[in-house]
């Protein structure tokens, strides 16, 4: 059976680790995928990420803790493929008042919403985080 929406298995796999005070997580990898992880490292949300080279790709994720509690409070899926959601520049949402982030995909890669607000472009919402 295909799966009908790889970055929310992502997002839950992350969501559910950290509810478990896991510290690492596998799953399978793709370029979305890959993208967005990469963007919570830069924001510091998680440890570290890496992709292994075999026939059938893997995505391992170090969470990230402070003081035994998890760095990521909340991570949610914005865009579905039932319901995609774009948004313009001007109009890119801010999380819990821009303590939080937006990832975004637009034409210059995933980016997130502060990013995108200074290159001035806007693009399909992916996720939020806080």
């Amino acid at each position: 059976m295909t799966m009908q929406d790889p970055l929310a298995d992502a997002l839950t796999r992350v969501r559910n680790a950290q509810r478990a005070k896991i510290v690492e997580v596998k799953m399978p990898a793709s370029k979305t995928r890959v993208n967005v992880i990469r963007v919570l490292k830069e924001e510091g949300y998680i440890e570290d990420y890496s992709v292994s080279e075999d026939s059938k790709p893997e995505l391992t994720v170090q969470l990230k803790y402070h003081h035994g509690k998890p760095v990521i409070e909340e991570i949610q899926r914005i865009s579905r493929p039932g319901f995609r959601q774009y948004s313009g520049a001007d109009d890119i949402p801010y999380v819990k008042g821009g303590l939080g982030v937006v990832i975004l995909s637009t034409n210059k890669g995933v980016m997130t919403d502060r990013a995108a607000r200074a290159a001035n472009v806007g693009g399909e919402l992916l996720c939020s985080v806080f």
